[in-house]
């Protein structure tokens, strides 16, 4: 690593990895941004898991917020090649009996799907649908002084419930099985307060911005990330794994895009021994168990409305994602866990040979499980796609460990560094009004072990960039 003095140095090179660089070199500073794989992208990387000519994104597969994050929407990245391609459905949510729970963009076409449950969908959801463009910042802020504070209010009172308890004031099967697929995103028992604000961030999300994949794998992401970065005279370092914050060139500021885990291990010498002991209690959550498939042709859903969603919810009833949710979280290994399917392919003709298709699912699992969920996996995608097993002509499967080994950031499998239950939604990763700042000057953490937690948004890195700012160049 060179000596050459910067204003900035970050460490990691995932959304909020590049969020935090941008955010800074956008104000002139001179930043340096490092990674220690070859390539960028952090949770934002696609490669060939299968066979030769199949494109699998490894870890995150869709988007419902770049297009609407704050920060997303200030960086023009379809001038540097970025391609965003909207299912027709955003998601689907089958049942054994054939039928499907569907969200659409529209959100009066959704609630008209659900039959007696329409006028309760439109009451629950068109004022938060209209309301989120201007309540996205104050959203994905930390502590913010609301700009909106009736319309900030409204929110909260549904988002920080149960998704059990909003999920009485719908009858049909299709309202409560999409309602609790939507929620069961949060990784923890449907039963905990503010279950709700990840269900009800997701749909209002696809009903103002649909959810995207991008055209060649997610690593299309973080490639015009890259370009972007470079264009505006970002340095970049790759193949560089940071051990000690020592190894770093000297800086004035130095961003770390990792969890309390990795921020101890690299720059625990520089913190306060009342800090350590804080970061020592963190606490992350269930794990995922994935796995990528070579098709040779498309998923065979039963239900129609499947074969045309980016996204697949598979779970059945409210009842049995509840049951497999809460049985995980307390360490078992469901039979039939609740499975989150992909398939781009049918979408986006790069990501496999003419004819030929992808698909990407994954299940929760306890933290750090090393049990193998292929059968469990499968199992669930031909309950509701009889035939899925025969159209298998590859497969790749990563457990918590293998997560962990691939993004040390995926503590035993936490893809949201750490969980997002509500005693830890406003203290990520302390409780304190500078989330984002260590007890050590010049040292910061940026990545989703901060306000406002998983995603691929960007805004935890915007946000401690920010602080960034005000605390050494202001």
């Amino acid at each position: 690593m060179n000596s050459q003095e910067y204003d900035a140095v970050v460490v990691g090179s995932g959304p909020n990895g590049f969020a935090a660089a941008i955010t800074l070199r956008q104000a002139g500073l001179s930043v340096l941004l490092v990674e220690g794989k070859e390539e960028t992208g952090g949770g934002m990387r696609s490669k060939a898991l299968t066979l030769p000519g199949f494109v699998h994104d490894v870890c995150s597969a869709v988007h419902p917020m770049v297009t609407l994050s704050p920060f997303f929407k200030n960086i023009p990245l379809a001038e540097h090649g970025l391609e965003l391609i909207n299912p027709p459905i955003a998601a689907a949510h089958p049942f054994d009996d054939g039928n499907a729970g569907i969200l659409e963009k529209s959100v009066h076409n959704t609630a008209a799907r659900l039959g007696r449950d329409r006028e309760a969908y439109l009451n629950l959801m068109q004022g938060i649908v209209a309301d989120l463009p201007k309540l996205l910042p104050d959203l994905l802020s930390p502590f913010p002084v609301p700009h909106h504070p009736l319309s900030l209010a409204g929110f909260g009172l549904k988002a920080l419930t149960s998704a059990t308890w909003l999920a009485e004031q719908f009858h049909t099967q299709e309202a409560r099985g999409l309602w609790a697929g939507m929620s069961a995103h949060a990784i923890q028992p449907l039963t905990n307060m503010a279950t709700s604000a990840i269900g009800l961030m997701l749909m209002s999300a696809a009903h103002v911005g649909n959810w995207p994949i991008a055209r060649g794998g997610s690593q299309a992401i973080a490639n015009a990330l890259e370009s972007y970065f470079f264009s505006i005279g970002g340095e970049l370092r790759t193949g560089f794994e940071v051990k000690n914050i020592n190894e770093l060139p000297p800086s004035k500021a130095v961003l770390l895009d990792v969890t309390p885990r990795q921020l101890v291990e690299i720059a625990g010498e520089k913190l306060s021994s009342s800090y350590k002991k804080k970061m020592g209690r963190y606490r992350y959550g269930m794990g995922v168990f994935k796995i990528d498939w070579a098709l040779q042709e498309p998923v065979p859903f039963r239900a129609e409305a499947c074969r045309k969603a980016g996204t697949v919810h598979l779970g059945n009833t409210l009842e049995e994602i509840v049951d497999s949710e809460q049985f995980t979280s307390e360490g078992g290994h469901p039979k039939n866990p609740f499975v989150l399917f992909v398939q781009p392919s049918i979408f986006d003709n790069t990501r496999a040979p003419e004819g030929r298709h992808t698909a990407w699912a994954y299940c929760h699992v306890p933290h750090g499980s090393q049990e193998d969920m292929t059968e469990a996996i499968e199992s669930q995608v031909e309950r509701f796609a009889p035939g899925f097993r025969d159209i298998i002509i590859g497969r790749h499967t990563m457990n918590s460990s293998a997560m962990e080994a691939y993004n040390p950031n995926y503590v035993g499998g936490d893809i949201n560094g750490g969980i997002q239950d509500i005693r830890q939604l406003y203290t990520r990763p302390v409780m304190s009004w500078s989330p984002y700042r260590t007890s050590a000057k010049g040292i910061y953490i940026c990545s989703s072990s901060t306000p406002p937690g998983g995603g691929v948004h960007g805004m935890c890195g915007y946000h401690a960039a920010q602080k960034v700012l005000k605390d050494m160049f202001r």
